[in-house]
């Protein structure tokens, strides 16, 4: 038994008070015998048995959470450091100066852009170390979350490959002016969209990189258990921060990656013990809080806390006075002692009693300052890295203790104000310079010269030996998937589009075209449906037996089901992504799927249908994620609209869904009311995306509501794309005026009946106009008139909003969102615009009162028409008084955006 961490648990165990010391005693010099004679797995052995019995009932004994504030591997432990340390510590010296230079230079030059030091500062060795040794590069290489915070210093790497220019780290967080200046722009944070050859992941946003490399780790799986793609040999790595733990999504999937024995999936947590307030646990430890955190969820869990300058302090105290100490100081204590100096910690920590003092003897202020943390140890990094690469059956976390604002001393180092520091003086600059050992002269410091050594250099020829040797460069995004073939429309979608009349929901008839594009011999296995518990609800159980869901473990039971043709089969070659109720877990599995195409090289076509309240308004930051990433796939907002899903109330009506979906630039939003149409945009976004590759996705509203659906009429497929085509027009013989009616949704239901009722009550004329999306006219609309302004010579665009509504009659636009909606197109179309929608909080009732009460029933609008056309002179005052009356209306009820 030689190792002296173990020596010095047994030691502190001797401490202990209890009724019987020397039963204790005899107890505690068993194990050690057992440890000595038989070793750790004897010892685990015993333990294991000796649990169970005490956890019975009748003992009632539960184990302590954690373990002590030491590293989980020993020095005794640790593998032989395969690089060379010296030129390792120069190169992450380097990247240090050269992120840190980038940020000061930019704020210098403009107080405003922003950026961060001091969380590069704390991860630097926890990057390098992985860079150097695990991060695998090329087109099978590993997946690297990254801490968006030090994106600053994997630009610093990229400058030293020779992949950015002195140029680029000049302009970072300057992405317009340096398109003008002919450098490349250098995002804030990891953003795929405005650096799409670089980043693969964003991460800016708190949680949103932890939940979606847990759900990529196991996208990889699926993909392989499916025979359709070599992952096995991949990783998936997150270097996260402790303050971002706090955070819901960081947290919510933990267990399913124990569950599905993620092996996989690294975290590498960077404790650096700040948020940008203060502590993340002042009165607490954060460490040993995450250590029972995640030992809990199922994963292994590595703490890294102490440099090999501690080891020499460990094997010297017999009596377990470092430990014992280590477990009485609270974070805020620790954060002290990183921003204060050799002399403070001497008198402050290793003076609390003689034991301590006596291992501080022999070694000066300078040498106690420069104590390391094991976060900042390339050799204690790597043997955390490689223990984490060699576990099986579960995820790894590895929690890194480090000081943030390493290394910059009292300008930064442990300061509660350090993530927000972003200039230095003079002073500061030439003390980093000094404690780094940096070739930079006093005024090259001062003035930040960035620093490249010479391409010949042993720091350059090891830096690219090292990621040759680790299949080349990281991070890279590539996007080299071969295009897929999309069926012919009417090989599965012909039944909608010569509907003639038969009653189904839109959302039945998506199901229905889904299961004929998964019979598709070359679509088919890339078609991936998502659910979030509400299969059955949209009545696609049918699919459980047809493709399976997907299960790492296959089927380990009977379903009570068995014999039914809707069973609930689980394989491990299943397609469809269950993901249980997380709204969250299902978004990051679409996400996922969306970008397997730039990940893997692999194109699929997620389809993941929800409830359209609990997708954007839930999980928006993570859409937006997913946009960044330039997904490509399918978002289905079922029992869409407040009022199609009647007695569900509140909480489930969605009014507001297509609003969002607007804002998102990359997404293409769409609200059909007939299976026809949702057919034809179906079939030109799989080509899109799939075909031709563009990064778009589409969200697209579906209906629960049974009722007739029309033949889609011949020619209309362009403008149903557009966001507009001309349904119907219902004319008597001599019109008193003519109105346009424009719907979508189940609204436009409502909107073809006030036309018939103008016509036949009124003598009004009215077209009758399907908007499929106001978003695209609007987009279309703004594009045209963005040319106008720009190419004043030239003969002006007409937009498609225009050239459908041109001229004076009024406009009335109904929908089942809020009215925003529809008044996207308002401002491009010159007639009178009345917008109807249903703005306020939802009701439980039945559709046809939901739609009175929301004032967008076929009363309203015929009573909207009539108003317009009395304010153009063409109906009278009493029209709208007797329709008001006509139609049992309630001129004085309260507004329902007031109700």
């Amino acid at each position: 038994m030689s190792d002296p961490s173990i020596q010095s648990q047994l030691a502190q165990a001797a401490h202990f008070t209890d009724g019987d010391p020397v039963e204790t005693a005899e107890w505690r010099d068993a194990l050690a015998s057992l440890l000595q004679a038989s070793g750790p797995q004897r010892v685990r052995e015993i333990m294991d048995m000796l649990a169970a019995i005490a956890r019975s009932p009748e003992v009632g004994w539960l184990p302590a959470m954690g373990t002590p504030y030491v590293n989980t591997i020993p020095a005794s432990h640790q593998p032989a450091f395969p690089g060379d340390l010296a030129i390792e510590e120069r190169l992450a010296s380097l990247m240090r100066w050269n992120a840190l230079a980038m940020v000061v230079r930019a704020n210098k030059a403009y107080g405003e852009l922003g950026g961060h030091i001091a969380s590069y500062a704390s991860a630097a060795d926890l990057f390098e170390v992985g860079f150097n040794h695990f991060f695998r590069g090329g087109e099978q290489g590993d997946l690297v979350f990254y801490q968006p915070h030090s994106a600053p210093g994997v630009y610093a790497r990229a400058f030293l490959e020779g992949r950015l220019s002195e140029d680029d780290l000049a302009h970072y967080r300057q992405e317009i002016t340096a398109r003008q200046d002919g450098a490349k722009g250098l995002s804030s944070y990891p953003h795929p969209w405005l650096m799409p050859d670089f980043w693969q992941f964003p991460t800016g946003s708190m949680g949103i990189g932890p939940i979606s490399s847990i759900y990529q780790a196991r996208f990889m799986r699926y993909l392989q258990h499916r025979g359709l793609h070599e992952t096995a040999a991949r990783r998936v790595w997150g270097v996260f921060g402790d303050g971002e733990m706090d955070e819901p999504e960081s947290m919510s999937a933990l267990t399913l990656a124990a569950r599905e024995k993620l092996d996989n999936l690294i975290w590498v947590v960077n404790c650096n013990l700040q948020r940008l307030d203060g502590p993340v646990r002042g009165n607490g430890r954060i460490i040993d809080e995450l250590e029972a955190l995640f030992s809990g969820a199922g994963w292994r869990v590595i703490k890294l806390v102490w440099g090999s300058d501690w080891d020499g302090l460990f094997a010297r105290d017999a009596g377990g006075a470092l430990a014992s100490a280590f477990s009485r100081t609270v974070d805020g204590q620790f954060q002290t002692f990183a921003a204060k100096d050799g002399r403070y910690n001497r008198e402050h920590f290793f003076g609390q009693n003689p034991a301590l003092s006596a291992l501080a003897q022999g070694l000066t202020d300078e040498q106690i300052d420069r104590l390391k943390r094991g976060g900042h140890d390339l050799v204690k990094i790597h043997a955390a890295y490689h223990a984490a690469m060699e576990t099986t059956g579960r995820p790894t976390v590895i929690l890194a203790q480090t000081k943030k604002g390493y290394g910059m001393g009292e300008a930064g180092q442990g300061r509660m104000t350090t993530h927000q520091q972003k200039k230095l003086e003079r002073e500061d600059l030439i003390a980093f310079r000094d404690r780094f050992n940096l070739p930079l002269t006093d005024e090259q410091a001062a003035t930040l010269a960035f620093h490249k050594p010479a391409d010949d250099s042993p720091e350059m020829r090891y830096l690219h030996a090292r990621r040759a040797a680790l299949g080349g460069f990281a991070p890279v995004r590539r996007t080299t998937a071969t295009p897929v073939a999309v069926p012919p429309l009417a090989r599965y979608g012909e039944f909608a589009l010569q509907a003639d009349g038969k009653e189904m929901s839109t959302t039945m008839a998506f199901v229905r075209m889904l299961t004929g594009l998964l019979k598709d011999a070359q679509l088919g296995p890339r078609v991936v449906p998502i659910v979030a518990d509400e299969a059955r609800t949209f009545g696609m159980a049918n699919l459980f037996k047809q493709v399976g869901i997907y299960s790492f473990s296959g089927q380990a039971y009977e379903p009570e089901d068995i014999g039914s043709v809707l069973s609930y089969r689980e394989a491990t070659d299943g397609q469809i992504l269950e993901e249980g109720i997380s709204e969250a877990g299902a978004i990051s599995s679409w996400t996922s799927a969306a970008t397997s195409y730039s990940v893997h090289g692999q194109a699929m076509l997620p389809f993941y249908i929800y409830y359209s309240m609990f997708g954007f308004q839930r999980i928006g930051d993570l859409i937006w994620a997913a946009a960044d990433q330039r997904s490509r796939g399918f978002l289905l907002g079922a029992t869409a609209g407040r009022t199609t899903l009647g007695g569900e109330g509140l909480q489930h009506q969605d009014g507001s869904s297509l609003m969002q979906a607007a804002a998102v630039p990359n997404c293409r939003a769409y609200d059909p009311c007939f299976a026809g149409e949702f057919a034809v945009i179906l079939d030109h976004g799989m080509r899109r995306m799939m075909e031709q590759q563009e990064d778009v996705f589409y969200y697209v509203t579906l209906m629960n509501e049974n009722y007739a659906q029309p033949s889609l009429p011949a020619g209309v497929e362009d403008d149903i794309i557009k966001g507009m085509y001309r349904h119907a027009t219902h004319a008597p013989a001599q019109p008193k005026g003519i109105v346009r009616l424009v719907g979508s949704g189940t609204i436009l239901r409502e909107v073809i009946a006030a036309a018939q009722l103008l016509a036949q009550d009124w003598g009004i004329a009215a077209e009758v106009w399907s908007a499929t999306s106001f978003s695209e006219l609007a987009r279309d609309a703004r594009e045209a008139e963005r040319f106008n302004r720009l190419h004043p010579s030239m003969p002006p665009v007409t937009s498609h909003v225009r050239t459908c509504l041109g001229g004076d009659a009024p406009v009335i636009a109904a929908t089942d969102y809020v009215r925003a909606w529809p008044q996207l197109i308002a401002s491009y179309v010159d007639a009178p615009f009345t917008a109807l929608g249903t703005d306020g909080f939802g009701r439980s009732d039945t559709r046809a009162a939901l739609r009175r009460f929301f004032e967008v029933d076929r009363h309203h609008v015929v009573l909207a028409a009539l108003t317009a056309l009395h304010a153009q002179g063409r109906v009278d005052a009493a029209s709208c008084e007797l329709a008001i009356a006509r139609y049992g209306l309630e001129p004085d009820a309260s507004a329902p955006w007031l109700s």
